[in-house]
This record gives structure tokens, sequence and C-alpha cells, in this order.
């Protein structure tokens, strides 16, 4: 696989102990379908697994089925907005498909020292950066293997990680 070349499930296929994704924004592509459906009322409904499972899951279920463990914390600004209200209701598909989720005020983050953009860091050692533009648009990812950024990302995750809380016990 090409670093150059290579797409986020393409990365998580090829991970081997840890996956880790740490978001930062408050909104992501406002125009995205399933959020708009979302704000003119319709929910999952957890009882109806075949209605909300698609194939990203897959590759989640798959990669944590390999044992590997896949971990997403999101700094958010409380009280939440409306895209986040939302991420939080559609969150519960990827803990079914083995994603561990936690969730951590913004105010509970001013002291540790965070990247400019978020990230995917795949065993360690491969970073993505995830590019957005101000309405949360994705303008694409890029690829690193640079040590002192991969450092950054680790230890900002781990300290985020540590303080954030488990999506079960969190609310909005």
């Amino acid at each position: 696989m090409s670093l150059s070349a290579a797409r986020i499930d393409e990365l998580l296929r090829s991970t081997r102990r840890s996956a880790l994704h740490l978001e930062m924004r408050d909104g992501y592509m406002q125009d995205d379908p399933a959020f708009v459906e979302w704000k003119a009322g319709y929910r999952l409904d957890p009882d109806d697994r075949q209605s909300w499972w698609r194939p990203w899951l897959d590759v989640i279920a798959e990669t944590t089925g390999r044992g590997v463990e896949v971990r997403r914390a999101r700094i958010v600004s409380e009280p939440v907005s409306e895209y986040i209200r939302y991420e939080y209701d559609v969150t519960f598909p990827n803990v079914a498909a083995g994603e561990q989720v936690r969730w951590l005020p913004r105010r509970n983050a001013s002291d540790i020292a965070l990247p400019g953009n978020d990230f995917w860091l795949f065993d360690g050692k491969i970073l993505r950066w995830g590019h957005f533009s101000g309405d949360g648009d994705s303008l694409g990812g890029e690829l690193t293997e640079d040590p002192a950024a991969v450092k950054l990302c680790a230890e900002a995750f781990e300290a985020v990680w540590d303080r954030a809380i488990p999506h079960d016990q969190y609310t909005v």
C-alpha cells in the first residue's frame, strides 16, 4: 500500500495494534444527507440493525475483530452544537462495531497541547491529518510518519482519553 494513496479504510485493514482518532471540531459537513435527515426528525432505531449498519462499520468490526484497539475521542464545546448532538445520537453503531468512544468537554482540555488538526494515528507510527474548511467540509487528508508529529499526537490523544467521559456515561 502506498502511503500517499492510502484511505482510512485501507489503513485500518493494515493496522495491527491500535487506531486512534481525535476529533476537535464542533461541526462537520453540514450538508451531509444523514445530518439533514436527523435535523428533520429522523432517528436511527437501535433495534433495527439492518437500517443503520453500513460498510464503514464492517471495516471497524473486522479491525476490532482482529484484536486491534480502535479508540475515538471527541473534544466538544458545551453546550454542544446541533451537529455534536447528532454525532452523539449516531455513535451507538460505532460502539456496536467495537469502537471505543469518549467525549471531553473543551473546558477540560485547556491545558493539553493539541495539534492543529483532527487526526488518525495507526499503530503509533502512521499519522493521517484531516483537513476541513471553516464550515466543516472535508478538504482531504495528509499522511506522515514524522516522529515529532506522531509523538505530539500520541501524547495529545492519551491526555484527552484519560480525561474524557466514556460514551455510555456522557450526556448531551
